[in-house]
């Protein structure tokens, strides 16, 4: 992205000179649905990003400037906004957990622009989140770490957006690193980088087009499935916290003692956590076929067991069991809709979207979007 227009348009808006800081979006290449259970996930920040203009004014205002859709809105509370300015609590949320922690704000000018497609689940609000508290925190000389502005950002979607997301898509947009995947342990928040060698491959992001009304209804009911499992268990063993503490040796002996469904919750779930642990063997042995089949077993997991698919995200995973140069596919996020992740031989990225458009539109009648996209650096300044 171009930071001199965003710096213009700034200067322009605004006759000061800012800071410019990018926040990339992200994927998670396999473990769905484990961060609730305390598990594993693997995730990376991409090369899409928000890339922000921003600067003190001494005013006590907060003005900000959305420069995609050409909005504007200017506020000298920190308070939720409207809702046809939801994209600002995003970034109030931010501004109101660096005044809880006793940060003076004298007031922010903001402009930013996004090449993060919205609502393909890439985590464009926590590169909107991360961005400016990364920016603020230079600006400000707040000293935080960066782990704590993963807490505020992940915080600020809580308290303003509602949403009560887990700490992934936040921690992958601050701690994310070219050309790496990184295994993220949602229990202790600990990470660990794996070099994702992708000079042969490209990462293909399909967007069915469609997230049925399931979505948050089923997801709030397989988070109680599984805690009704982690009840179960806890009678036997005390010391399980979390269907992180259950293995599978555990879940065959008592089988016939659970709810079928529950069992399949937690089978998924326990069976998930390895497959993550095996993908980043796998990663390190350079043994990419084994880490496309690792991501083919999670879709059949999230379709069978979990039961958190959809009709057309299992349409665009079946179409790519008959080419060759597709190594693993799954859905992506919580389910219902959205995007399919494939891991696709470079070269082929073109063949790859004219033929997956064809056959998904005779299918389904709908179009899809395709995005293809490399692991990058995290959330950083930028000259």
């Amino acid at each position: 992205m171009d930071t001199t227009i965003i710096r213009n348009k700034f200067i322009s808006l605004f006759g000061n000179t800012p800071i410019l800081i990018s926040a990339p979006g992200r994927i998670n290449l396999i473990g769905e649905h484990t961060d609730y259970n305390d598990g594993f996930v693997l995730p990376a920040a991409i090369d899409k990003k928000v890339t922000f203009a921003i600067a003190s004014n001494n005013s006590r205002k907060f003005r900000f400037y959305a420069s995609d859709i050409d909005q504007h809105y200017e506020t000298k509370n920190v308070q939720p906004a409207p809702y046809e300015f939801q994209w600002t609590n995003y970034l109030l949320g931010v501004l109101a957990q660096f005044e809880n922690e006793g940060v003076e704000l004298s007031g922010v000018d903001c402009v930013f622009e996004s090449d993060i497609p919205i609502g393909a689940g890439l985590s464009s609000s926590a590169a909107l989140e991360c961005g400016f508290a990364y920016g603020l925190n230079k600006l400000l000389n707040a000293g935080f770490s960066d782990y704590q502005l993963v807490q505020m950002a992940q915080k600020a979607e809580h308290e303003y957006a509602g949403v009560m997301c887990g700490i992934m898509d936040q921690y992958a947009s601050i701690f994310g690193k070219k050309d790496h995947v990184f295994q993220l342990d949602c229990r202790t928040h600990e990470h660990s980088y794996f070099r994702f060698e992708m000079k042969d491959y490209i990462i293909a992001l399909v967007d069915t087009k469609v997230k049925h009304e399931l979505a948050s209804s089923k997801y709030n009911q397989r988070r109680k499935e599984c805690e009704t499992g982690v009840r179960f268990f806890k009678k036997i063993n005390p010391g399980i916290q979390a269907l992180r503490d259950v293995n599978l040796d555990m879940l065959e002996q008592y089988k016939n003692d659970l709810d079928p469904i529950i069992y399949k919750r937690c089978n998924y779930v326990v069976s998930e956590n390895h497959r993550v642990i095996d993908a980043c063997e796998a990663i390190e042995q350079h043994d990419f076929h084994r880490f496309g089949e690792l991501m083919c077993q999670s879709h059949d997991g999230l379709k069978n067991q979990y039961k958190v698919s959809c009709k057309e995200l299992d349409i665009l995973v079946e179409l790519t069991k008959s080419l060759d140069y597709v190594h693993g596919a799954r859905m992506m996020g919580g389910g219902f809709g959205g995007c399919t992740i494939n891991l696709i031989d470079r070269n082929e990225a073109t063949t790859f979207q004219q033929e997956i458009n064809d056959e998904y539109f005779k299918k389904t009648g709908i179009e899809p979007d395709f995005y293809f996209v490399n692991p990058d650096d995290g959330v950083q300044m930028m000259n």
